[in-house]
């Protein structure tokens, strides 16, 4: 039980591979590695209301940005716009379930748990509510993260419009800032969430 506790004490270096004590951070504290410098980690300002905030955003824009027009276009004296939803249904029509299953799953099924998880964990260390289930949660989260594909298809989308901006009269529409904006709630998560924090907290409720 001794060593395992010392084991628990040490971090390693991501540069130099060094093992160093663990140190105790007040908040706005960053810890350096005494043998190259690196940055081992940081204590986070306010993680927890921070990482649940911008989680909560995030799940209020998914309504806008997927039921809001994203682009409208209009040429000839046609008009046609379309959401995020209307792509994955013209996607199912033109009998392309391949593609609109990655599209929703990696634009909305997994974004929207990504958030949901991140705000379950904030508000059960908020609140004292830990259970060792809370790990999977927080193991989830990181294997979720890899997977938030928004980015990519916001990327196709200016692509389109550089496009077709020369072919046709173009508007932007409140999806594609509810788009922009959850973007940005997304990885302002990663930013706000204090990893090292959120694991202090579950090894001392799985040792408890």
């Amino acid at each position: 039980m001794k060593n395992h506790s010392v084991v628990n004490n040490m971090i390693a270096c991501h540069q130099c591979d060094s093992l160093l004590p663990m140190p105790l951070l007040l908040e706005g504290q960053n810890a350096l590695c005494g043998c190259c410098g690196a940055m081992l980690f940081s204590k986070k300002r306010d993680a927890i209301n921070r990482t649940a905030a911008v989680a909560v955003a995030g799940l209020l824009l998914f309504f806008p940005a997927t039921l809001l027009p994203i682009i409208g276009i209009g040429a000839a004296g046609l008009y046609n716009d379309a959401s995020l939803l209307d792509c994955i249904t013209f996607l199912i029509n033109s009998r392309n379930y391949v593609l609109a299953f990655a599209v929703f799953m990696f634009t909305v099924a997994i974004p929207a748990v990504r958030l949901m998880t991140a705000l379950y964990i904030s508000f059960c260390i908020k609140f004292n509510y830990i259970k060792p289930s809370l790990l999977v949660f927080f193991r989830s989260y990181h294997l979720l993260d890899t997977w938030t594909m928004i980015h990519v298809f916001l990327l196709g989308v200016i692509v389109s419009m550089y496009k077709l901006s020369s072919l046709a009269d173009m508007t932007i529409d409140g999806g594609l800032l509810s788009l922009i904006l959850l973007l940005l709630c997304s990885t302002l998560v990663s930013v706000t969430m204090d990893q090292h924090s959120v694991w202090d907290e579950l090894e001392k409720s799985l040792e408890q």
